[in-house]
């Protein structure tokens, strides 16, 4: 038995609360998991997990020695970085979830410039607007724009800022008029975004010389993908709240107009999330200062 796999094996089952799961993360077969844990369980003399049908907990004994085994795992990564680092060349695969929008606009276009100076790093990169579940799902990091972030097993950095802009398309304005004041928003079709973890309906937040104002709309229309939510605007279905990555080339071309320009609306942190309980590895590091620095670069994310 390799006792260094089995640990990382036993440390997958207890985050992921599954044999399943914890073999799809490490991609291995799911009896070699079984294997493992069980040579584990009987060079050790005690039990580790307890198991059922449907559910894997860890026992008594074995969140002690999960524990240890973070803690070691943990050693002999930062070991490996070291040198990693002395080489210049992290490598691996990197798991990584981002928005959809954020990522085809933005990361995705770079992504080259990335790889020229780690070209030993495999980049897996989902795209969604669900917030995926880290631990469980086994992601490294993920890029996140939340103004509250509640998953307290998380660490968060801080490394852009995300502005917003309120426009519509012309057909919809020569249609429907253009409203002066966020207040009067409540008399216009507006399109709204809804999170796709919660259904939460997302108000729309104004500023202007100290005033604050924040609006709940009705709407005939509400979405949870920022591409879909681009075309609803594009097609007039209503006034939108769009980051100004996304709408700065359609005002440009024409396709979008702004409104309420003399408001300013509140803008949304944007964060790189990633477990606390485990290593910061040298591939997730410099990914990590890579994202600071290019949203840094970018005229719409900083």
């Amino acid at each position: 038995m390799n006792k260094f796999q089995a640990m990382e094996v036993f440390v997958q089952v207890v985050d992921t609360g599954g044999f399943t799961r914890a073999a799809e993360n490490l991609k291995l077969p799911k009896a070699t998991v079984s294997t493992l844990i069980q040579a584990l369980e009987t060079s050790l003399s005690v039990k580790l997990l307890n198991r059922t049908t449907r559910h894997v907990s860890v026992t008594a004994d074995g969140a002690v020695f999960y524990e240890r085994c973070v803690g070691i795992l943990a050693d002999v990564l930062d070991a490996e970085d070291t040198l990693s680092r002395t080489r210049l060349s992290p490598s691996g695969r990197l798991r990584v979830d981002a928005p959809t929008g954020l990522a085809s606009e933005v990361i995705i276009p770079a992504l080259a410039d990335f790889f020229e100076l780690y070209p030993d790093i495999r980049v897996e990169l989902g795209c969604s607007d669900r917030p995926v579940d880290l631990v469980e799902e086994g992601v490294d990091c993920a890029i996140r724009g939340d103004r509250r972030l509640a998953d307290s097993r998380l660490i968060a950095r801080r490394v852009g800022t995300m502005h917003y802009a309120t426009c519509a398309s012309p057909a919809y304005l020569e249609r429907y008029g253009r409203p002066m004041h966020p207040g009067e928003l409540v008399h216009y079709r507006c399109v709204n975004y809804f999170s796709a973890r919660t259904g939460k309906m997302f108000d729309w937040y104004f500023t202007r010389d100290g005033e604050r104002v924040q609006v709940s709309l009705p709407s005939h229309i509400a979405l949870s993908d920022s591409y879909a939510y681009t075309a609803a605007g594009l097609s007039g279905l209503g006034i939108v709240q769009m980051a100004t990555f996304l709408t700065s080339p359609m005002i440009d071309e024409g396709r979008l107009v702004p409104l309420l320009e003399d408001w300013t609306n509140e803008p949304l942190p944007i964060h790189v999330v990633y477990p606390q309980n485990r290593h910061l590895s040298a591939k997730v590091r410099v990914f990590v200062e890579w994202v600071e620095q290019l949203f840094s670069n970018h005229p719409s994310m900083h």
